[in-house]
């Protein structure tokens, strides 16, 4: 591996280093253009305006609008670093919010804030980063990237309850090596304690939720205004067919929920089992009809050198990112995906959510969970 000078792993000052970092307005993001401003970086943020700030000026949770765009210009003015807004509302709206609609109206569970990664932040403002002439581009993610023989590597964050590797598994080896993630090997009361050292005027903002331009957690209200009819009544039904209520829209549940099915007198909680979208149809069962010992998953994006060696592997996948990650074969497939094998059976695999890979604390990759 080359010499590295500075922090970030280049072979020359600081000062000679230029970092675009991406500003989102909140504690994260800031304190790491805040931390390497003072470093000596030549630290250039950028924030990206994602989506219709009227709503979100004084919401708590937002990020990419309203009061965070200002949030974030006030940190850059107050360190003295140059900052820039860009407008990237329609390429949001079509890359991320629609596909998001959609993906309800087939029955699937969206991972809107992968979407974003992989392009407008991972892309369209990687490019921006680029036609400035940064060095890289660093964000306020918790995850590890580490330099090897080999190349960097993607690795859990130090944090384990911050870890955001899940929401990264799309990041291609090309992306990985501009990227820099310096809260990686930090705690979250490590950044906020930074925060207060530097002065970081965001230094007690709370932190942003997973979507941020959901209001209040209503994403059936959100899906509903993209897609007039979306919530379109259909029957609840058990696992062979027989009617147990009804609904008002399939936009409202999702695989594995336990909650609001309005359905009682059974003999044992029940959960949805699998979304009938084509017959607007909700199929609920006892918790045992929800495992899943085999599992297909799409667009499998690999971080290593190569694919998986070999006609299979083993590894850890992580179905959700609250979950763990659990022990499983890999068997890659020739259309670009894999199937994966289970030691012990999964609960509540929703179509739309991603499969991640995991050998120990490295990210080796994922893909998108494919319907059954």
């Amino acid at each position: 591996m080359a010499a590295q000078f500075n922090s970030l792993g280049f072979a020359k000052t600081p000062a000679q280093t230029r970092v675009a970092v991406a500003m989102s307005g909140g504690v994260d993001s800031s304190v790491t253009a805040a931390m390497l401003h003072a470093e000596g970086y030549d630290v250039i943020g950028i924030t990206l305006q994602l989506y219709d700030h009227g709503a979100a000026v004084n919401r708590p949770g937002a990020c990419c609008a309203g009061q965070d765009i200002r949030d974030a210009r006030r940190v850059a003015a107050e360190a003295g670093f140059p900052h820039y807004v860009l407008d990237y509302e329609s390429r949001f709206r079509e890359s991320v919010i629609d596909d998001f609609a959609d993906s309800y109206l087939r029955g699937e569970t969206p991972l809107p804030c992968v979407r974003c990664n992989q392009t407008v932040k991972f892309t369209d403002l990687m490019q921006m980063a680029r036609d400035l002439d940064a060095d890289c581009l660093a964000t306020g993610h918790y995850v590890r990237r580490i330099e090897t023989e080999n190349g960097p590597e993607l690795h859990k964050a130090a944090d384990p309850a911050k870890d955001q590797s899940y929401f990264l598994f799309a990041t291609t080896r090309e992306q990985l090596g501009y990227l820099r993630f310096p809260l990686g090997g930090r705690l979250k009361e490590e950044t906020r304690r930074i925060a207060g050292d530097l002065g970081v005027p965001v230094a007690d903002k709370p932190d942003s939720q997973d979507i941020c331009f959901v209001p209040d957690g209503d994403y059936a209200q959100v899906v509903e205004k993209l897609r007039p009819g979306a919530c379109e009544p259909g029957r609840i039904v058990d696992l062979d067919g027989n009617e147990l209520g009804r609904h008002d829209g399939i936009i409202r549940f999702t695989v594995g929920q336990r909650r609001g099915l309005g359905v009682g007198g059974t003999a044992e909680p029940f959960y949805v089992v699998k979304i009938d979208a084509e017959n607007r149809e909700v199929v609920v069962g006892p918790r045992a009809a929800l495992a899943r010992h085999t599992i297909s998953v799409e667009n499998l994006n690999w971080l290593g050198a190569a694919g998986p060696e070999g006609p299979e592997i083993r590894a850890e996948a992580r179905i959700r990112n609250t979950g763990a990650a659990m022990p499983c074969r890999v068997e890659a497939g020739a259309d670009g995906g894999a199937t994966l094998t289970f030691d012990e059976p999964q609960y509540g695999v929703a179509a739309g959510q991603a499969a991640v890979l995991y050998d120990g604390t490295r990210l080796l990759g994922g893909g998108w969970i494919g319907r059954a």
